[in-house]
């Protein structure tokens, strides 16, 4: 057996057979009609699940030793919470007692609806005044109550030590080692200084991930989908990654957003000078992400160019030009 064969059979998603997702979704007291369509999504696996009333399901099942049950429950009691207050979000389905959280043959899932739609334009000044109300209505209840079994967004973690793994693990090419090292930290004492002039940082619950690709759109009704990345943070968070183009352009954008926003809200002006210092983490974090997932065999084969010489030529040229930014004065409205 090859090493990439040998890798791939000792993967923990190597047991997740089509006969498996079928069972989890009849132990659920569905009946499948057989039909099953792998979508896009790679730190969970996640399915669409025909059934024989014609109907289909979306089951989601969980990376194994990532997160904890009591974590799960908790995204999904926040999902429930907003679906109470009529707020759209896609939200797990329940078994006859209650329970959200199903097991079957070593793997933990969810079941969802299946929810249609398209990714929705957000140059619309419209629609983003629109999204900033939902966003609003989210934080005010997200602000209700900490989570507890929850991460939070954590510019150390997320930073130094996504750099510091990089770096030791080898995944950076020698000949680029040295400039994504002292970028890397000239970029987070940039970032540590503007969250301790940020200071003192409310956090509240967010849904962590607000960008386009979460959101769906069908004539105008809009919902928001995958709340894996849930967490503590400021609220901000949920904000900026709606924003495209150059300053003036994004300020306009967020002056619909936060417009809308404070609708249900209340927005503290401060955490803007957060944006660009988020968009830092974000570019370090998901080369770490990429790193950390590499031994599952679904991730050499999507991304290809994660550990060659070209992607990190790209990877520096985008921090040289984050460090631009971050010279530059914080958006404003």
């Amino acid at each position: 057996m090859s090493g990439d064969a040998a890798a791939a059979q000792a993967h923990p998603y190597a047991a997740l057979l089509p006969e498996t997702v079928l069972d989890a979704v009849e132990a659920r007291g569905y009946r499948v009609s057989g039909s099953q369509l792998a979508l896009n999504s790679y730190e969970n696996r996640v399915y669409q699940v025909g059934l024989e009333d014609g109907r289909f399901l979306v089951a989601k099942f969980y990376r194994p030793g990532r997160l904890s049950n009591a974590a799960i429950r908790e995204e999904h009691a926040f999902c429930q919470e907003l679906a109470e207050r009529d707020i759209p979000v896609a939200t797990p389905l329940p078994d006859a007692d209650g329970e959200t959280l199903g097991r079957r043959a070593g793997f933990r899932f969810a079941l969802y609806p299946r929810l249609g739609g398209h990714f929705p334009e957000l140059e619309d000044p419209e629609l983003l005044f629109r999204m900033g109300r939902l966003v609003g209505r989210i934080h005010a209840v997200g602000a209700v109550r900490p989570f507890v079994h929850r991460g939070r967004l954590d510019p150390h973690a997320m930073g130094r030590q996504a750099a510091a793994f990089l770096l030791q693990q080898g995944f950076i090419p020698a000949e680029h080692r040295g400039a994504y090292q002292q970028l890397t930290e000239a970029l987070l004492d940039a970032v540590e200084a503007r969250f301790r002039d940020c200071a003192p940082v409310t956090e509240i619950r967010l849904h962590g991930d607000f960008h386009a690709g979460n959101i769906l759109q069908r004539e105008a009704a809009v919902t928001v989908v995958d709340t894996d990345d849930c967490r503590m943070g400021p609220a901000v968070q949920d904000l900026w990654l709606m924003l495209s183009g150059e300053p003036p352009e994004m300020r306009a954008q967020l002056s619909e957003l936060v417009e809308g926003y404070e609708e249900f809200h209340s927005f503290r002006r401060a955490e803007l000078m957060l944006i660009e210092p988020l968009r830092t983490l974000r570019i370090i974090n998901y080369a770490y992400w990429l790193a950390l997932r590499w031994q599952d065999p679904a991730f050499p084969m999507h991304f290809p160019w994660f550990d060659s010489g070209p992607y990190w030529d790209e990877h520096i040229h985008t921090l040289q030009g984050q460090w631009r930014r971050m010279q530059d004065e914080p958006l404003a409205l």
